[in-house]
């Protein structure tokens, strides 16, 4: 069974061995189950069933691969902050969805309705990109300059 996304989730309660197995899974999700074993000093088939537990927990929702979006050509990268005309929040939504340099967003409370990430191969895309949006909403837009804090783990204490 698949969980969807925003559906409440019972919080887990986790051992040490537990956080420290997340932790390495963090460091490198393709690590081979006896790698993860030492690392949490349990043998292969206890950390495998302890994977599998966590995965039925909700804990561990899927396992992904990182790619450094300027080794593709994106350079730019734009946090976007959109508020929909009256009456166009869920078209707005739609257009967001379908435009697939918006890498992230999410639904806020505040003026604006959402914040999104995009990346891009030039600041002239910004533009054509963002005129498919603004045809329903306003936009505030920041270029990233860096990133102090990239996406990470919650505290696992």
């Amino acid at each position: 069974m698949t969980k969807r996304p925003n559906a409440p989730v019972q919080p887990a309660n986790l051992d040490d061995i537990d956080r420290a197995l997340l932790a390495a899974l963090a460091q490198d999700a393709r690590a081979p189950i006896s790698e993860l074993a030492r690392q949490v000093g349990l043998s292969a088939p206890s950390t495998s069933e302890r994977l599998r537990r966590l995965e039925a927990q909700g804990v561990i929702s899927g396992f992904t691969v990182q790619i450094d979006p300027r080794a593709l050509g994106y350079t730019l990268q734009a946090i976007v902050r959109v508020k929909p005309l009256p009456g166009q929040l869920h078209l707005v939504e739609e257009v967001i969805r379908r435009i697939p340099e918006f890498v992230e967003c999410d639904k806020v409370t505040g003026d604006d309705c959402f914040i999104a990430r995009l990346y891009l191969h030039s600041i002239e895309q910004l533009d054509e990109i963002l005129s498919k949006v603004t045809e329903r909403a306003e936009t505030s837009t920041a270029i990233v300059k860096t990133t102090p804090v990239a996406r990470r783990l919650p505290p696992l204490a």
